[in-house]
């Protein structure tokens, strides 16, 4: 079974690696793609997959269940009141909303949420996460390690129109709120996730399977680096998102001593 679901995970990460570079190479080459549900579908398909073969089955579906039950809840409080993330409301191109939330946004967050952690995982493996410094330590670089992420995503989405700033704000239209909000949001899904995981207890795999989720954090900074619908935030996608990923496959692969790769959990 677990041979089944990694070989399931590679397939699904190369169909969401292609759908990331179909998307970047659009403005000169105009590849199929899945569209904006299709696409999270593909991507959480491969980071519940990639999950379950690193940390076993009840512990993804532990993973996604806070990570959606959390997400949903301060996003359905943060549209009805401006509270946690700035005056904003969603758009009808994400397709049907339950409550004042499109229903593919719990989805997006998991599907941003996993392959970020894995990044942070990386670069904080020598963290002591049996204890509550330490766990909240590693909790907030991941959470930072997903709102770089957001730095990029959210202005672009922006210009797009799949949300919109009520009342503006000072970064690309978008307000500082939203980022304090997202660090909050996130560290509150993976401290609490933390609680959940084997402290220092590790998983053993090949290096090429491992750095799965750390390539399409990566590729999406490619995906923002190359593609100039809104140019400055090439720039941004450069140095908030390329630096964590850089740093992070630098470390997975600099260690030559073997092909296999222990991951912390």
């Amino acid at each position: 079974m677990k041979d089944m679901l990694k070989k399931m995970a590679w397939l699904f990460f190369a169909i969401t690696s292609y759908l990331i570079l179909a998307d970047a190479v659009q403005p000169w080459m105009r590849l199929p793609k899945l569209g904006h549900a299709g696409f999270t579908m593909v991507f959480v398909l491969f980071s519940l997959l990639h999950c379950a073969v690193l940390k076993g089955k009840k512990t993804t579906a532990y993973f996604f269940a806070v990570s959606a039950f959390i997400s949903f809840a301060l996003e359905e409080i943060g549209v009805r009141t401006g509270l946690i993330y700035g005056h904003y409301h969603y758009s009808n191109l994400l397709g049907p909303k339950l409550g004042s939330v499109p229903i593919i946004i719990p989805l997006a967050w998991f599907m941003m949420i996993y392959p970020s952690w894995r990044l942070a995982g990386v670069l904080t493996r020598a963290i002591n996460s049996n204890s509550l410094f330490g766990r909240s330590t590693q909790a907030l670089i991941a959470a930072m390690v997903m709102t770089a992420w957001d730095m990029v995503m959210d202005p672009a989405n922006t210009a797009a129109g799949l949300w919109i700033w009520e009342r503006g704000g000072i970064y690309f239209g978008v307000p500082r709120q939203n980022y304090l909000g997202w660090i909050f949001t996130t560290f509150l899904i993976y401290w609490t996730m933390s609680l959940l995981s084997n402290g220092k207890q590790q998983t053993t795999v090949d290096r090429g399977f491992s750095v799965l989720p750390v390539m399409v954090y990566a590729l999406y900074a490619v995906r923002y680096i190359v593609a100039d619908r809104v140019p400055a935030l090439q720039l941004v996608a450069l140095f908030a998102m390329g630096m964590p990923a850089f740093l992070a496959l630098a470390s997975i692969y600099l260690n030559r001593q073997s092909n296999i790769a222990v991951i912390p959990e």
